[in-house]
């Protein structure tokens, strides 16, 4: 895949009038062509069409990241979803490099997703995401402590307790809304660990955390 195939594609979507509120969204810490995410998409799927198949072109993921504007990290991301699968453990250094730069809290939260992927099919790398849920990136420890929120009844508890317990007593708020989501999602299978959870570690779990967590459990 070549970028400078997709660029004018993206020009020719733009609608400048958009960009202020989009950057504004995101607290204007990026800057924004003014593709709207409909359009994106289907930009997305028209472009990917002829090279789904092929294996991952992480040349093509880096040149996106290396865009000025925010819409070619959404388009990377967008293709590393798609190519999930195909993921290995030896590509956790380059998905940590990603996670670290042009770092916001959409694309970090749809990491947890692809870096799921990978710890799920192949369980001994679980050692990287213990590793990562006490690093000092509080971006790696969000993507850690939410990376099995699709697992359903398939979740490691022993794991998810773990990422979890290394991030107790955090001021972050990212990390304390993202215990919650984590505990709040397994609640919808198995309600009676995530209530259990919550009360063994009561005093230690932020109220945000306390809250989103006992969203779905019984009064």
């Amino acid at each position: 895949m070549k970028i400078e195939d997709l660029i004018p594609i993206l020009e020719a979507a733009t609608v400048p009038e958009k960009v202020p509120a989009m950057e504004a969204y995101m607290k204007n810490n990026f800057s924004f062509l003014g593709v709207q995410k409909p359009i994106l998409k289907k930009i997305e799927r028209d472009f990917f069409k002829p090279f789904i198949k092929d294996p991952i072109d992480w040349a093509f993921v880096e040149e996106c990241w290396q865009q000025p504007y925010r819409e070619f990290q959404y388009i990377a991301m967008d293709y590393l979803d798609k190519k999930k699968k195909e993921l290995r453990p030896d590509d956790f250094p380059k998905l940590k490099q990603l996670a670290q730069t042009k770092s916001w809290w959409n694309s970090i939260d749809q990491s947890d997703r692809i870096i799921g992927e990978i710890t799920f099919t192949y369980p001994e790398t679980k050692q990287v995401m213990l590793d990562w849920s006490k690093d000092q990136d509080f971006c790696l420890r969000r993507i850690v402590i939410n990376h099995q929120l699709m697992r359903k009844e398939k979740t490691d508890t022993d794991l998810l307790e773990k990422v979890i317990l290394n991030n107790l007593g955090q001021n972050e708020f990212f990390i304390n809304k993202a215990i919650g989501w984590s505990l709040r999602n397994y609640s919808k299978v198995n309600p009676d660990w995530v209530g259990a959870f919550i009360d063994r570690y009561r005093d230690q779990l932020s109220p945000l955390s306390i809250r989103e967590g006992s969203k779905y459990l019984p009064s």
